[in-house]
C-alpha cells in the first residue's frame, strides 16, 4: 500500500552525486516502496538541488529499524555539540 506520506523541507548544505558534489535546496522524506532496498516499504529520504536536474539528487531507502536509529544518532549527536559550534 502506498501511502503517500510526504514531508519537504529546504535545505542548506551539499550533496555527492554521480557527478560530484551539488548544493542542496531541499531534502524529501516519505514512506513508500522502495527501489532497491530488500524491504516492502522503506523511509526513503532524497538530498535534491532540483535546479540542477536529476542527476543533482542523492537518495537512501532505509528500513524503519534503521531510520530510527539515524533520528537517535543524529540528535545525540547535535545535543553533545559543544555550545556556540551548532
Amino acid at each position: 500500500m502506498c501511502t503517500y506520506l510526504t514531508e519537504s523541507i529546504e535545505a542548506a548544505g551539499s550533496g555527492k552525486g554521480a557527478n560530484g558534489w551539488f548544493g542542496l535546496s531541499e531534502v524529501n522524506v516519505y514512506f513508500d516502496h522502495p527501489v532497491h532496498a530488500p524491504a516492502d516499504h522503506t523511509l526513503n529520504i532524497d538530498f535534491a538541488n532540483p535546479a540542477k536536474g536529476p542527476a543533482a539528487r542523492v537518495a537512501v531507502e532505509l528500513t524503519t529499524e534503521t531510520a530510527r536509529a539515524l533520528v537517535k544518532a543524529i540528535e545525540a549527536t547535535l545535543a553533545a555539540v559543544p555550545a556556540g559550534l551548532a
